[in-house]
């Protein structure tokens, strides 16, 4: 033991050992060559010790006389170690995500505060490095100051995780239309109110009267948050017909909880509130019309769907299911006059893959060649031209998913706004931390048999 203490007492074999281990974790984890100038301050603390000389020594006097400065000093540096290990663990490890939608009840509540690992896909390397720390996209108290300066920015990297995203894992992402941002409608897609307002005003009038409302722009790790589920991996096929969904031409795996929208029509006797708080129904979801006695839009499971069937005051439950071209549907064309429940066949682009372009099928793939891949793309007397040269076909650089919420008519997802790329994926919410349902007052409203749950 003796032995130990002296060899680790030197300070060559300590500047060796932290320098390996730094090396290992900073340099090749994270490919990042600029890191190696994180060599010189640890040659510096343990052999040159510059720095000590320069600052530390008089630091450490000052603290040692004066009573105030030590105890000042002593709460900024606990204050910046926490701050440091926190935002260290936020990027490399997990970050706290809550529920603010129904979109994937009953898998996740509303209110439901998630524990999301970074590991198990692997961190990505920030694409904005200098932030303030701890917050996401804007300063706190403000819902347009950035948060983030882009003098220097990262492309896309991520690090080795624990594996990769398999179908129908619960996923999340930074939203793929968030990188622009109408503070008109902050909490909305920028493309679905542009298309509104163009639909009102006019293509060129209504853009600009919202970008005269005003717009913020923000890269890929700065939009907001999404969490959804994976049903569709790169290169698979996949078809919606009836609300029901099919991949690479077979039935998708059951998930349990997943929801739809019925009318549940009854013989003028309202159903119990009970009922609907047993199964777990939020109150914002029922919307009762007296004059018909029927509840509309209320999302059911399979068995709570049967459950209504069975009561006696309920005279038919009906489906809902959506009817002609939507054209608020992903990819927004004529060519393709989708609905949420009858959606495809739609091939989802995987890394290195290749697909013949034309004019007919540009309008699903356009928003990657031109946003996420950063290729200029023009349409030229019918011709189609990336980077100012002609192109008939497309090899993708990045892998694609598509994301759906278990709630299906409730959910906001790829149906509407398409491909969720790689480079977006932000991590795999593992379990749940703490639940507040948002209907009861404290201490009711704890969610105990939610708290430490495994998310499925």
């Amino acid at each position: 033991m003796n032995k130990l203490k002296t060899i680790w007492g030197n300070r060559w074999v300590k500047f060796g050992v932290v320098s390996v281990i730094y090396l290992l974790w900073f340099v090749v984890w994270t490919g990042n060559l600029w890191l190696l100038l994180g060599l010189v301050v640890i040659y510096d603390i343990y052999i040159s010790k510059t720095m000590y000389r320069l600052f530390w020594r008089k630091h450490k006097e000052r603290k040692r006389t004066n009573k105030t400065y030590r105890k000042t000093s002593e709460w900024v540096e606990a204050i910046l170690f926490a701050t440091v290990v926190a935002t260290l663990i936020r990027i490399f490890v997990f970050e706290m995500y809550v529920i603010p939608t129904p979109s994937m009840e009953k898998s996740m509540l509303v209110g439901d505060y998630l524990c999301v690992s970074k590991t198990a896909y692997g961190p990505r390397i920030p694409n904005t490095p200098i932030s303030m720390p701890l917050v996401h996209n804007t300063m706190p108290f403000s819902q347009t100051k950035k948060s983030f300066v882009e003098w220097i920015k990262w492309p896309y990297h991520r690090l080795k995780g624990f594996g990769n995203v398999k179908r129908n894992d619960p996923v999340v992402f930074n939203f793929p239309e968030g990188d622009t941002v109408s503070l008109a409608y902050p909490s909305d897609s920028y493309y679905n109110a542009l298309r509104q307002y163009q639909r009102r005003y006019g293509d060129r009038r209504g853009r600009q009267m919202l970008m005269d409302e005003g717009i913020v722009v923000r890269p890929v790790d700065k939009r907001e948050n999404y969490v959804k589920r994976a049903v569709g991996l790169p290169g698979d096929t996949i078809f919606i017909e009836h609300s029901e969904m099919w991949i690479n031409g077979q039935p998708q795996a059951d998930i349990p909880g997943k929801q739809y929208n019925y009318t549940v029509v009854t013989n003028g006797t309202p159903v119990n509130p009970d009922v609907f708080e047993d199964m777990g129904v939020a109150k914002d979801d029922i919307h009762y019309d007296a004059a018909n006695y029927a509840y509309v839009e209320l999302p059911l499971t399979a068995e709570n769907a049967r459950r209504m069937r069975s009561m006696g005051n309920v005279t038919a439950i009906i489906k809902r299911e959506g009817e002609g071209a939507d054209p608020d549907i992903f990819p927004q064309s004529e060519n393709y006059p989708w609905n949420v429940d009858n959606f495809g066949p739609l091939w989802i682009p995987s890394k290195g893959s290749t697909v013949d372009l034309t004019v007919e099928n540009l309008p699903l793939y356009r928003r990657i060649i031109e946003t996420y891949e950063g290729n200029k793309l023009e349409i030229k007397d019918g011709r189609i031209y990336i980077n100012g040269t002609p192109a008939d076909k497309y090899t993708f650089a990045m892998d694609y998913y598509f994301m759906m919420g278990d709630n299906r008519h409730n959910s906001l997802d790829s149906r509407y706004w398409g491909f969720v790329p790689e480079d977006h994926i932000v991590g795999k919410p593992s379990f749940v931390w703490m639940s507040l349902d948002k209907d009861k007052s404290f201490p009711a409203n704890i969610r105990w048999n939610r708290i430490f749950s495994k998310v499925k």
